[in-house]
């Protein structure tokens, strides 16, 4: 394995590009498919009240892995930055904070979770008839969520110390024995959606464990060191991370207004309908996700080697990749939208109805999701967060909220469907209106980042 120094500083900026872009693609790909897994056999083994719950239960999933993030994506753009100059000494002690930041934050957010676990379903928005499966899967979620924070920091370093083959492999893993305990669990030993909860779990300790291969190999920069508890650099780490933060916990808030807003206007039947069209949304979701992942250790080590027109040509053949696979999700989202639905095993017509009309509609979002990706990782991975901040916090929490509201009562159910396409359309036109212009023509203004 090649050093992300001798990576970076001597392959061109396509090149580069594809190697980091196609195993993450890939293995987010894979994590998708992982989660889609989990809704097929909760719907085909337990029910669509039980998919719905479990759907219900997911911000879970998406606090845990938000905190990973903070300090991944923060961490990860100091350590980045850090071998553009060379700094490996410096690099070091920025990874061994991150992760000892990451264990005492999660072990503080899961307990506090899990003292108040009721309240907690109830406010994400369960119901009588959901709650009982709500609470199995939260339960086991806060149990194991150091793994889960571990196995999402651990990979996002991993990438930005030059091996994203490897941080491809643990995904597919994972994948692969989630789908093997999901049958098993399910099926076999008939855990319903506890069942599903175990099954990821102990499927992301596998990756984990595989992560942790990086550690032994030649080249590797990754390595625990002594360090003093440094509240600087934790609260370097934090701002550039927040973003990351707010983009992941907008999938919480996401997953919150769309069941609060289909429990209100349509029943039990909407919220069975939009755990169809999440399963498939997070789907297409990572594969924006993992353009972010490519982009950010090839701007934050060009930042820090000082290579402005590399930054400027990641990002151009990010904006392409980004349109192609939006272009690329709408056909199969408009073409095949029965298909899709019915590998969920929905036996109710209205439901099934529901879930292909949204469908159609809910994959608008995907044209103009990339730009919004790119641009926000861009202003991270180059320690500018306010930008940054204030595309996340649009997109996906003021803009949503404001379209939830207001669409249904002007145009019914289409209206809830619509929210994040509309939300994601008008970001994405601001951003190429007046944002595209004044990146490429920057002229970088070297060492912000706060040391």
């Amino acid at each position: 394995m090649d050093s992300v120094n001798q990576k970076l500083a001597t392959q061109p900026v396509a090149k580069a590009f594809f190697q980091y872009f196609i195993p993450t693609l890939l293995g987010m790909m894979l994590m998708s498919v992982n989660i889609v897994v989990d809704g097929i056999f909760v719907g085909n083994g337990v029910g669509s009240v039980a998919l719905a719950s479990v759907n219900i239960a997911v911000p879970v999933f998406s606090v845990i892995i938000s905190l990973a993030l903070l300090v991944g994506m923060g961490g990860g753009t100091l350590y980045s930055i850090a071998m553009g100059e060379n700094n490996k000494t410096k690099a070091r002690k920025i990874f061994t904070l991150s992760m000892a930041l990451v264990t005492v934050i999660t072990i503080g957010i899961a307990v506090l979770s899990y003292v108040n676990l009721e309240d907690l379903a109830l406010f994400f928005g369960a119901n009588q008839e959901t709650l009982p499966y709500v609470l199995d899967y939260m339960q086991i979620l806060f149990i194991s969520s150091l793994i889960l924070s571990l196995e999402a920091c651990l990979s996002i370093f991993v990438r930005n110390d030059g091996d994203p083959q490897l941080a491809m492999v643990g995904l597919v893993v994972a994948a692969i024995l989630n789908i093997v305990l999901n049958y098993w669990m399910i099926f076999v030993l008939e855990l319903e959606v506890k069942g599903a909860a175990l099954a990821t779990v102990i499927a992301t300790a596998a990756g984990l464990l595989i992560y942790m291969v990086h550690f032994f190999k030649k080249g590797s920069n990754l390595k625990l060191v002594k360090i003093k508890w440094n509240w600087q650099d934790v609260k370097s780490i934090s701002i550039i991370g927040f973003p990351s933060f707010l983009s992941e916990a907008g999938m919480g808030i996401f997953v919150v207004g769309y069941n609060i807003a289909m429990e209100y206007h349509v029943g039990t039947d909407g919220l069975a309908a939009f755990s169809v069209i999440n399963y498939l949304h997070t789907f297409m979701f990572l594969a924006f996700i993992g353009i972010a992942s490519t982009i950010q250790p090839m701007i934050s080590y060009y930042y820090g080697a000082k290579q402005e027109e590399s930054i400027k040509k990641t990002v151009k053949i990010a904006e392409r990749t980004g349109l192609l696979l939006g272009l690329l999700f709408l056909a199969v989202g408009y073409f095949g939208a029965n298909q899709l639905v019915a590998i969920f095993g929905i036996d109710s017509e209205s439901i099934a109805n529901l879930s292909t009309t949204g469908l159609k509609l809910f994959f608008l979002g995907y044209l103009f999701m990339g730009i919004n990706f790119i641009y926000m990782t861009y202003y991270q991975s180059i320690g500018n967060i306010k930008p940054s901040i204030g595309i996340t916090l649009f997109r996906g929490v003021i803009l949503l909220i404001l379209m939830l509201i207001i669409l249904p009562f002007l145009i019914g159910t289409a209206g809830i469907w619509l929210a994040l396409p509309v939300s994601e359309a008008l970001v994405a036109i601001f951003l190429l209106i007046f944002a595209r212009k004044h990146v490429m023509e920057k002229t970088f203004l070297w060492h912000r980042i706060q040391e």
